[in-house]
């Protein structure tokens, strides 16, 4: 008969047989659950914020305080002072200081902004200011200001008179007569036509490029018979030309070339060395070291 503590070991073999099916099915449907992330700690936390704040921060740049800020404004200033100049050379009248900031959209800047401009327009060497008659004392914003071109001519009388006062033969740049006069091509064809003007031209498009004065009282006309007999003389080749004068007894201002002897070129001559001066050469200054101590008995 078996004791209790037997009985006891079967049921509980019997037990883990029947309920091992069941926790094999409960293991199998149930999914797998991830294992927690560890909660990051407080240190960590602070010292990827410190080195967050490391990197915005940036090492203090050395300020003069002593030196005016730059805030680009004097470059910017002689920027809208070429479009002032665009804008008085296509108007060709006087601008009122007013005008001229309407024009720019300055209107409500900063008056140091203002003076600022005015100052180079009344200093430019393309602008021309007429200060404001009715005044006794200038302010900063008065008078007008009218564009000063390179070469002041404007109509056809004043670029002849132009070009017969100057006092070299150089030529006039048609550029710089555009620069105050912009439709001064045709004026200058028609001066072209009456010999009055002589012009050079681009060879791609026919523009004028330089001017010079020209007399017309210069210019003679030929007549046509004179022009064909011309033309039909024949004229000999340079190397007839020195025989045809030779056979007719006058004398070249140039040798026959066909005659002419080059010279053979020289050989280079080799530069002799020069003697060595100062004549024998003796050991006088060692006598009292070669003198001969062999009779010297010891």
């Amino acid at each position: 008969m078996s004791s209790y503590l037997e009985k006891q070991q079967e049921a509980f073999k019997s037990n883990v047989v029947s309920a091992a099916p069941k926790v094999s099915k409960r293991s199998l449907a149930a999914p797998p659950v991830a294992a927690p992330s560890p909660a990051p700690s407080n240190a960590s936390n602070a010292s990827k914020s410190e080195n967050r704040d490391a990197k915005r921060k940036r090492e203090p740049q050395n300020v003069v305080y002593s030196q005016p800020a730059a805030t680009g404004y004097g470059t910017e200033a002689f920027t809208q002072v070429t479009y002032v100049i665009e804008f008085l050379k296509k108007k060709d009248e006087a601008k009122t200081f007013r005008e001229i900031l309407e024009y720019l959209s300055q209107v409500h800047v900063e008056d140091s902004k203002k003076k600022l401009i005015a100052s180079i327009l009344q200093r430019h060497e393309r602008v021309r200011w007429m200060p404001d008659p009715t005044l006794k004392h200038q302010s900063w914003d008065s008078g007008t200001f009218i564009h000063r071109p390179i070469i002041n001519v404007r109509n056809k009388k004043d670029l002849i008179a132009y070009l017969q006062n100057k006092a070299d033969a150089q030529g006039v740049s048609v550029k710089d007569l555009k620069d105050g006069w912009p439709d001064c091509e045709d004026v200058i064809t028609e001066l072209e036509d009456e010999n009055r003007i002589l012009v050079t031209r681009t060879k791609k498009d026919n523009h004028a490029r330089m001017v010079w004065s020209n007399d017309p009282s210069l210019i003679h006309s030929i007549d046509d018979e004179f022009k064909v007999m011309w033309l039909k003389t024949d004229l000999p080749s340079p190397d007839d030309l020195v025989r045809k004068l030779l056979d007719a007894g006058q004398k070249p201002a140039s040798e026959d070339p066909s005659k002419r002897i080059k010279a053979p070129p020289k050989p280079k001559e080799k530069k002799k060395k020069a003697p060595r001066k100062g004549g024998r050469i003796t050991n006088q200054h060692m006598a009292h070291l070669l003198k001969d101590f062999s009779h010297v008995k010891r």
